[in-house]
């Protein structure tokens, strides 16, 4: 066993990044590492039950002690109802009225947290940082010791990704046809360069170097890992430098284990079995999701579906079965199609495991997987709010019948289990932690 050494690790509060911490974080704590945690305080109490130190941050001030109490689900009732709107609108319509204002909470975020970020450090004197976000943490950066950026993201947003040869980051737009990058990347310098420009100076007034023009994160120069699967990924069009690395995926071996249930474990001869997961929000939407129940209740397949928050509002049809939270890494190899909005974790999870995919992408770098999913032929893009019913049954049955995609899928899924993401990103850590000291 190496010797034992004290990672921390700071992920963004949302699921992707956190499961992806998570994951290898476990590996680090069963090879006899001290692994704390300075996630987001609503993650008390869901980490220490897996061997992890809590030392978590609050990004916002808490509700005053007489605040009422929130039903449960009620945020993102709240917020779904309020951004849902954005998420119909083309990506270049969503930058100054979604991207710039949700950057603007990131960032508020890390300031705010930036004292408390310090004390943490203080007490627990990491041999190695881990960080797993969209915006710099500069207390993480100026500690002292080895800092590991993660980007469980598309990798169009990584450095060294805007060049000409590159789509545009969070634009969805094809790899081929280059006749709306440059506006794209005008109206994202316009509605972003004011807001980037305040953070990279409050960044360097905390002690960090200067930020990538128009990035929000800084790359390390210790190293860098990001999380896409070699197939889809669009190295041979942006070289990066050696301190990347990339994970084919980073698949976490803690979710509880799963069983088909016998509502849908017999099917009918011809029929498929399909995943449905529209991450937090997207399951949040309730009239999305009904129209989503009742466009599949119509086909001859079966379906598990990922409920989410709002799992009350939804009934599901007689070929369905799901629950509120699902354990995806044990469902997934189980069915022969991943319906997503293509968030970045179910993704590359989809891919580890083999299984073609339909995207119906929300926001953020979403728009990017789906594109790239459709553009590779590993699986259909659909417009989420604008599909026509036989589009989207259509493009099952079509995937589904496919087996020569089904086929060079799980060719490709079982090179991708091969190499182990999750390891290769714990020796990597390991090894830079060992070296620093």
């Amino acid at each position: 066993m190496a010797q034992p050494l004290t990672i921390l690790f700071m992920p963004e509060s949302a699921y992707g990044p956190t499961n992806n911490c998570i994951g290898i974080g476990d590996v680090l704590r069963k090879r006899g590492h001290t692994v704390v945690f300075a996630a987001e305080a609503s993650w008390s109490g869901r980490l220490a039950p897996r061997g992890f130190v809590e030392d978590l941050v609050d990004l916002a001030p808490p509700p005053p002690p007489d605040a009422p109490a929130q039903d449960a689900g009620q945020f993102w009732k709240d917020f779904i109802r309020d951004t849902a709107p954005e998420f119909r609108k083309p990506t270049i319509e969503q930058l100054a009225t979604f991207m710039q204002p949700t950057w603007q909470a990131l960032i508020d975020g890390a300031t705010f947290c930036e004292p408390q970020l310090r004390e943490i450090i203080a007490r627990n004197r990491p041999a190695v940082i881990v960080e797993d976000n969209v915006v710099s943490f500069p207390a993480l950066q100026t500690a002292g010791k080895p800092f590991v950026r993660i980007v469980s993201c598309n990798p169009l947003e990584i450095r060294g990704a805007q060049g000409g040869e590159i789509p545009p980051a969070y634009s969805g737009l094809p790899s081929e046809d280059r006749s709306e990058w440059q506006a794209f990347r005008e109206a994202y310098d316009r509605t972003h360069r004011t807001t980037w420009e305040d953070f990279d100076a409050w960044c360097r007034a905390q002690g960090t170097a200067p930020l990538p023009e128009l990035e929000f994160e800084h790359t390390s120069p210790d190293l860098n890992l990001y999380v896409y699967p070699a197939v889809a990924d669009y190295t041979a069009r942006r070289p990066l430098d050696r301190t990347w690395r990339r994970l084919d995926s980073s698949v976490r071996a803690t979710d509880a284990d799963f069983a088909l249930p016998d509502e849908i474990a017999g099917r009918p001869a011809g029929a498929g079995l399909a995943y449905l997961s529209l991450g937090s929000l997207g399951s949040a939407d309730v009239a999305l999701m009904r129209r989503l129940i009742a466009v599949l209740a119509d086909t001859p397949h079966r379906y598990i579906v990922s409920t989410g928050p709002q799992h009350a509002e939804l009934q599901l049809a007689p070929n369905m079965w799901g629950a509120e939270f699902l354990p995806q890494t044990k469902v997934v190899p189980l069915v022969d199609l991943v319906i997503t909005h293509g968030g970045n974790n179910t993704t590359t999870e989809a891919f580890h495991f083999g299984k073609p995919m339909v995207v119906l992408p929300l926001f953020w770098d979403q728009y990017d997987n789906a594109q790239r999913v459709d553009e590779t032929g590993f699986g259909v893009r659909l417009p989420t709010y604008a599909f026509a019913d036989d589009d989207l049954r259509g493009a099952i049955d079509r995937l589904l019948g496919d087996a020569d995609l089904r086929g060079r899928m799980a060719r490709t899924g079982a090179e991708i289990q091969a190499r182990d993401g999750v390891a290769k990103a714990a020796d990597a850590i390991e090894a830079i932690g060992l070296a620093g000291r």
